[in-house]
Order: structure tokens, then sequence, then C-alpha cells
């Protein structure tokens, strides 16, 4: 049986410092789910991943990790005649990383809910999704909804991150209704501190509420009592990919029947790992190293 089933837009991202300056850059793949993905393979959950990849360098890059990772990608297709997609990062000293973002048109946000395959959704312990992959579009966003609805009916523990990125919305007002539908639908929401807002009417008690706090840490809800964490002290690298290793973390101990404080503690393990590396998702430890 498949542990985790997600779905999503495998990605090129090309990292420098200041871009207009820099002469020198590097080339890693990534992805929100694609980071969780790899992070839940190495602490060894049997882990699924539903994405479109384009028939380039990219795309093999891409899958090529994910196969070597132990990720199950048979659903994973390559489109011919498509590319995939990239971001560019900017990260300069005592500023936050700037993204540019190049996925228009590309295989990824061909994903359609025809794609989704509904009896392994329903065969999954739990389908993880993200509002970055429900903005790409009308047909991925149907198709997170199709996996959302496949989990809902055969009794399926969903997971949702909201993962707001304003650049790839419409507006705020649309990104409050998908967002606010896809939170309500979940067991288990992640969230960072500044997206409450966005989904303030599915913090009910029926859920676990996990809400990234930066610096201060994290903090969960669940069955009416508030459990915290702090953040582990780490030489940092680069932050990006730390929501989802942690994330990856929780999950991985919510499977393992673990308590919301030790579910915090092995996503605050995963994030601080994440944090210390160059990549978003080589840095992930195995089971042994946790």
């Amino acid at each position: 049986m498949t542990d985790v089933y997600t779905l999503g837009e495998p990605l090129g991202v090309v990292s420098s410092g200041r871009v207009r300056h820099e002469s020198e850059a590097r080339l890693d793949v990534c992805g929100p789910e694609f980071t969780l993905a790899v992070a839940l393979a190495r602490l060894g959950h049997d882990c699924a991943y539903l994405g479109k990849v384009g028939e380039d360098e990219l795309g093999a890059r891409a899958l090529t990790v994910l196969r070597g990772e132990g990720v199950d990608v048979a659903d994973t297709r390559v489109v011919a005649g498509t590319r995939t997609g990239m971001l560019l990062r900017d990260t300069r000293v005592a500023r936050p990383t700037g993204v540019s973002h190049y996925r228009a048109g590309s295989a990824g946000s061909l994903l359609a809910p025809g794609n989704v395959p509904i009896d392994r959704i329903g065969a999954a312990k739990m389908v993880h999704v993200t509002g970055i992959t429900a903005a790409l579009g009308r047909d991925p966003l149907e198709a997170v909804r199709t996996a959302v609805n496949a989990a809902r009916n055969a009794g399926v523990m969903i997971s949702f991150a909201v993962e707001y990125v304003p650049e790839l919305w419409p507006s705020v007002r649309e990104a409050e209704e998908v967002l606010g539908e896809l939170a309500r639908a979940s067991h288990l929401l992640f969230l960072r501190q500044d997206e409450l807002d966005l989904v303030k009417p599915a913090l009910t008690p029926e859920r676990e509420v996990i809400v990234d706090r930066g610096a201060k840490g994290a903090s969960v809800r669940a069955d009416r009592m508030r459990y915290d964490v702090q953040g582990w002290q780490v030489p940092i690298v680069d932050t990006c990919g730390a929501g989802e290793a942690f994330a990856a973390g929780y999950i991985s101990a919510a499977l393992d029947g673990l308590t919301p404080q030790e579910r915090l503690h092995r996503g605050a393990l995963l994030s601080a790992a994440a944090v210390t590396s160059v990549s978003d998702w080589q840095g992930m430890p195995t089971r042994a190293e946790l």
C-alpha cells in the first residue's frame, strides 16, 4: 500500500547571487510535492508522485532523481513537444530570496483531472496536495480537486499545504476561495503564520492545523490542545524547501503513529536539515540519520 500519494509540477531551478551581475549559477530540480516525496522516501515511506515533465533534459533529471530516491513515478508522464517549467532564484545576503517563475505553458501545467488514478488514490493511506499546483490553471486545479474528492470518498486522510504564492493567482479573492475550499477538505492543514487569514473559516477543531511561525518555530492544534516546538539552531545556507521538509517530517511521524508533539519534533528536524543544504531536497536525512 502507498503511504502517501501526491501530485504536482517538477521544476528545474537555477540559483544564483544577484542575477544581473553573477557569472555562476547552480542547477537543480525542485517543487514542493517533489521535495516532500523525496523526504518521505528517504525515511522509508512508500510515496507515489503524479506529474508531467517535458521531453527535455530537465524532465529527465527530475525523473532520474525521483526514481533514484525510490519514489513511485508510474503515473508521471513525459509530454512530447513540451518543456519542463523552471524557477530562477536570486539570493542575496540579508534579503529574502527572489523567485521568478518560468512555467507558463509548461508540461506540468498540463496536468488534468483525467490523469488522476482514482483507484490508486483510494488505496493510499494519505493524499498530499498544495496550493501551488492548484494555482497553475483550471486543469491542474481540477486534478487537485479530483484527487481530494477521490480520497474523501475512500476515507483516505487528506493533507493540504496552503503554499500561497501571489504571483500565481489572478487575485487574492480567487486564492481565498480555492485555498479555503481545499483547507476545509483536509485533515492535516499546513500553513505559514501569514496565511492564517486566507483560510480562516477552515481553522476549526476537527482538523490538525500546523502553523510555521518562522524564527519562533511551529505549532499544532490537535484534539483541542496546542503544542509548540522551537526551531533548531543550525547554520542556514538556504531556506528554500524548509516548509516542505517540515511537512514531510510531520507526516512521517503521523504515519508512524506518534503524538502531535513528536510530529512537530520530527518536522523541525527535517526543516533544519533542509536549511543547511544548498538544495531543497538533497540535505534530507534517511531514517537512520534521524
